[in-house]
């Protein structure tokens, strides 16, 4: 602990700024982390336990209904095609119908994700910046010193530079290891959606093609 105090009070003024980017980053993170989880479950629970029963009984009204009132992000995809089969037939009407409706509730899903890369990154830069910035008071300290004593001076003032340079890259990797991680959370939540869009596509073709046989028969 004593170690990391140091570490940090050595590094100068940037290290601050640094620090607050860390922070932040990782409140991102975990309230990503929180969203996606509870909107995974609460998503597979609508669908499943909800609106896939009353889909497959043919009830398409009382799914449209519950899907509405969800509140999920599923609902609203399922809710928005529905509302078009009830005005058009078309397979490709629906599934355009899903694909807006996914597209509106996409947002919701990436908010804030796009922001790590970037606090990564000026992480980054604010490491290199308080380096240089070191180097630079470094270099001025020891132009009027003893002779004998610069050596060690500047390797000294050069030791305590690199430290905001090391900071920024602690904070940076983790950033874009969440980052990355996050983004393949989301995606997996699209994928599960458009998974349910395609159920609901075929559920819809093969009513049709039930309720074509029975006319022609």
């Amino acid at each position: 602990m004593e170690i990391a105090v140091r570490f940090f009070q050595d590094g100068g003024l940037f290290m601050i700024p640094i620090a607050l980017i860390l922070l932040i980053g990782l409140a991102i993170v975990l309230e990503r982390l929180i969203y996606l989880q509870l909107a995974r479950r609460r998503n597979r629970v609508v669908f499943e336990s909800g609106l896939w029963p009353l889909l497959q009984k043919g009830e398409f009204q009382k799914a449209s209904k519950a899907a509405r009132e969800s509140g999920a992000e599923v609902g609203e995809m399922v809710a928005a095609g529905l509302a078009r089969f009830r005005n058009s037939q078309s397979r490709s009407d629906v599934e355009y119908a899903m694909e807006e409706g996914l597209m509106e509730v996409l947002p919701r899903f990436e908010k804030r994700t796009p922001y790590l890369a970037t606090l990564a990154n000026v992480a980054t830069l604010l490491g290199l910046l308080g380096t240089i910035m070191g180097l630079i008071s470094a270099f001025t300290a020891v132009a009027d010193a003893d002779p004998a004593n610069k050596a060690s001076m500047l390797s000294d003032s050069i030791s305590v530079a690199m430290n905001t340079t090391a900071f920024g890259l602690m904070s940076a990797i983790p950033l874009l290891l969440a980052h990355a991680y996050l983004q393949t959370r989301t995606n997996e939540m699209i994928d599960s959606l458009e998974m349910a869009g395609v159920k609901l596509l075929n559920l819809i073709s093969e009513t049709q093609a039930g309720s074509t046989a029975r006319s022609e028969g």
